[in-house]
């Protein structure tokens, strides 16, 4: 059975912003590692948007990009979204039956499946469906914006923690 796993960028304040602050080259390299290991993700329309910037080449990539990109590719993607007439290369839309889709990618899949976007992760909590909550903390503080805990505050066990570059935390939390 695969694990579901909703982890992303965050400020200290609580906040995520792609725009605002992103990773080193440091974490940017333990994204790819965890791109390449992973049995596929699924996103909400607006950040399935934003990643499907890795579906095309760009001349100004480090091989660490490349990589990314490959790996991105390579997975397959369920794309949640009443509102998208269609999806990209290894993708599946995902429209309806939310529940019932997902608890059958998690039953017929092993490993990690990312969860991208803290609207999608709201959802997926309220059903009971996140496994793991991986937090990237930054040393930014943003005010204001889009909360990582877009709903629901489920409670929480710490499982792991660990200073991946000079700057960023993960913090790895299990629902009680």
């Amino acid at each position: 059975m695969a694990k579901f796993v909703f982890g992303m960028n965050v400020s200290l304040d609580g906040y995520v912003d792609h725009e605002a602050f992103g990773p080193s080259a440091a974490l940017f390299r333990i994204f790819v590692e965890e791109a390449q290991r992973q049995a596929g993700s699924v996103y909400g329309r607006r950040v399935y948007e934003l990643m499907r910037y890795w579906d095309d080449e760009h001349a100004g990539w480090g091989p660490a990009e490349r990589e990314f990109a490959l790996a991105w590719r390579k997975q397959p993607k369920w794309v949640v979204s009443n509102t998208l007439d269609s999806v990209g290369q290894n993708a599946t839309l995902v429209r309806g039956e939310l529940e019932r889709t997902l608890r059958a990618v998690k039953a017929e899949r092993d490993g990690e499946i990312e969860v991208a976007g803290p609207e999608l992760a709201r959802s997926l909590t309220e059903l009971g469906l996140i496994d793991e909550y991986r937090i990237y903390l930054h040393p930014v503080v943003l005010g204001a914006g889009k909360p990582y805990f877009a709903g629901p505050r489920p409670p929480l066990r710490l499982a792991g923690h660990e200073r991946v570059d000079e700057n960023v935390l993960r913090l790895t939390y299990v629902p009680t």
